[in-house]
């Protein structure tokens, strides 16, 4: 029997207060990237052939900047009432749909496509109706607890701000990877009420009921700590771009570039660089750019965006050095 067709819904509603902006969270970029395209980008890799999209604040922006994607459908959350009202927002988008539902959450960039393929493998291998991938984290933080019986069993999922003290000791945290088999989801979706401390109506309750149901469900603690961090702030958006720096860079290595100072390299999205390449100390290469094998770039380089280096090219320092200011005259003298 063929696989159920995939489709991913992607929430992206929230207004991003924290960011103080007048540019919409999920456009900042990270290494080069949007946000959400580090998201859309992921789906797309794991074989998912639509992506909704649910906006609320800010959403021509972000509508603006996605004209040209074929594969992105938007809906509307208009007022943004917690996670499981954006999906309920979306039951018209995916009305007839029988497939394999996958729901992440927009501000959260380090998703890899990785984790959603085993998130859609384990989902079909156990015919479940709601597979979810987990974390185990040593500060869970503000994260929903994984609550499991005694044989290891998912009940559900508590928010922090409900559980008991023994719940919000539990380290495995749901970071929002979910699969759900839509026409079951759809089923219980009525049944979510706001009643909890926030007055929200939360996504993870559907897993609740889809368990009292009697609905297979399974969590799979498989999400590597930092595919949890999310951006709601300029200081997390520090810390997220730096993550995912970490991670370009482990990835030009192993496909055989030398970095000389990788504390001090930055290397966007969408570069790539032949093998015995040379990258010294405080470069900087903008995407999309290509640099092809053998070549030399740095120290103190800056590869603007739509560069191209054929086999064996030489990029080095500025001839004349650094450039340094000097005092208008009387500056000095205060």
């Amino acid at each position: 029997m063929a696989d159920k067709p995939v489709k991913s819904l992607i929430l992206a509603a929230g207004m991003g207060t924290r960011m103080k902006s007048a540019r919409s969270k999920v456009l900042h970029e990270v290494c080069g990237l949007p946000i959400l395209s580090w998201v859309l980008e992921a789906c797309r890799a794991a074989g998912s052939t639509e992506q909704i999209v649910v906006v609320g604040a800010m959403r021509d922006q972000i509508q603006a900047a996605y004209a040209d994607a074929d594969d992105v459908a938007w809906v509307v959350q208009d007022p943004q009432q917690g996670t499981g009202h954006a999906v309920m927002a979306a039951v018209d988008a995916l009305s007839g749909f029988e497939g394999a539902l996958v729901v992440l959450m927009g501000d959260a960039p380090l998703v890899r496509p990785e984790t959603i393929r085993t998130l859609l493998d384990t989902h079909r291998t156990e015919k479940a109706a709601v597979t979810l991938m987990t974390a185990i984290l040593e500060d869970p933080k503000w994260f929903g607890r994984i609550v499991r019986d005694a044989g290891g069993a998912l009940q559900g999922i508590v928010e922090v701000r409900d559980a008991t003290a023994d719940e919000a000791a539990i380290r495995e945290v749901n970071p929002a990877y979910y699969c759900f088999d839509w026409p079951a989801l759809s089923n219980v979706l009525p049944q979510i009420t706001n009643d909890n401390a926030k007055g929200e109506y939360y996504l993870t309750d559907a897993v609740g009921l889809l368990i009292r149901a009697g609905k297979k469900a399974v969590a799979v603690p498989a999400v590597e700590p930092s595919e949890c961090e999310a951006v709601n702030s300029r200081a997390d958006l520090a810390r997220v771009t730096g993550l995912a720096r970490e991670r370009i860079l482990a990835d030009h290595m192993a496909g055989g570039v030398t970095l000389e100072g990788p504390a001090s390299t930055t290397i966007d999205v969408g570069v790539t660089i032949g093998p015995d390449t040379v990258v010294g100390p405080y470069t900087v290469i903008r995407g999309p750019s290509t640099i092809g094998a053998g070549c030399r770039v740095g120290p103190l380089a800056h590869l603007p965006a739509g560069t191209v280096l054929d086999d064996g090219d030489e990029i080095g320092p500025p001839a004349d050095g650094p450039a340094f200011l000097e005092p208008e005259p009387g500056e000095a003298d205060g």
